[in-house]
């Protein structure tokens, strides 16, 4: 019997053409969630050791926040991948987990960019140069 010329072989799938098994994906959910715990874990002790060692540095303290900002964006971005990839291979506990973490890095990073923002407010605007103040008893307030 001969194929057709581009049908595949009834045995080859693609590898998310049937769900993952449970064991699988709860293991790999488990695993996952565990090491990216451990991963921002790590990254908060680092970011404090850092704080530290400034000494009341403020422009030390400043740049560990933004490094920190920064890297909370990318392992959000990193998590946000291993969701899709876990999408695609039909793990759903893998990828209620992964939108678990998201949320909870994402909830993490605006507070955190909420707070260096309210720390470090935009200068204040310049006066019109036309605008006198207005002093008590100078006669000059309209």
């Amino acid at each position: 019997m001969t194929r057709v010329l581009g049908e595949r072989s009834p045995r080859w799938q693609w590898p998310w053409s049937s769900r993952t098994s449970l064991g699988t994906d709860l293991a790999a959910a488990i695993l996952l969630f565990v090491v990216e715990a451990a991963t921002g874990a790590g990254r908060l002790f680092s970011d404090g050791m850092e704080v530290w060692a400034a000494q009341g540095d403020q422009a030390r303290i400043d740049a560990s926040a933004l490094a920190g900002i920064a890297w909370t964006e990318h392992f959000l971005v990193v998590i946000v991948v291993l969701a899709a990839v876990a999408a695609l291979a039909r793990a759903p506990w893998t990828l209620f987990l992964q939108l678990v973490a998201a949320c909870i890095v994402a909830v993490l990073l605006v507070s955190s960019q909420h707070g260096y923002d309210r720390g470090h407010p935009g200068p204040a605007p310049t006066p019109d140069p036309g605008y006198t103040p207005c002093y008590s008893g100078s006669g000059r307030c309209y």
